[in-house]
């Protein structure tokens, strides 16, 4: 299996508000970005579309080095809370409906077409790809904001 790398980051204008989100692709020397926005989002949507249509543009089964600024995202997936919520039907451990469970169960559906290793990277810091992943996702709400 190839092993890709995925940088992905939401960004929103208020909470709800406009919103964006970025994925970078990562292969064998090729870089590909990806981004798009919603009018009437949230931060947390938008990490969860990134990191959706990052795999999605995958033609095949992976190896995915996935990078992520959003706790949520990344505790979510890594500490298997998703996968409870959708044993559940969509509900937390404390019985309150799991929020964004349309997208979760779009990401779960394609966490298991692929081999997920997780990485939380700091937000705003260091990281060249993560930061570009960010300016995407913020263009990318400036254009709805008009």
């Amino acid at each position: 299996m190839k092993t890709v790398t995925l940088y992905t980051d939401g960004a929103c204008s208020g909470n709800p508000g406009p919103g964006g989100w970025a994925a970078i692709l990562l292969y064998n020397g090729h870089e590909r970005e990806l981004s798009g926005g919603e009018s009437g989002t949230t931060n947390n949507r938008m990490e969860l579309t990134a990191v959706i249509r990052g795999l999605g543009a995958l033609k095949q089964p992976c190896i995915v080095d996935l990078y992520s600024d959003s706790k949520y995202v990344i505790d979510a997936l890594e500490k298997g809370w998703a996968v409870g919520w959708r044993r559940r039907g969509w509900k937390k451990a404390d019985k309150k409906p799991a929020l964004n469970s349309d997208l979760w169960a779009e990401l779960l559906d394609l966490c298991e077409q692929h081999t997920l290793q997780f990485h939380w990277v700091k937000g705003h810091a260091e990281n060249p790809y993560n930061n570009r992943c960010d300016e995407l996702a913020v263009q990318e709400w400036q254009k709805l904001k008009g």
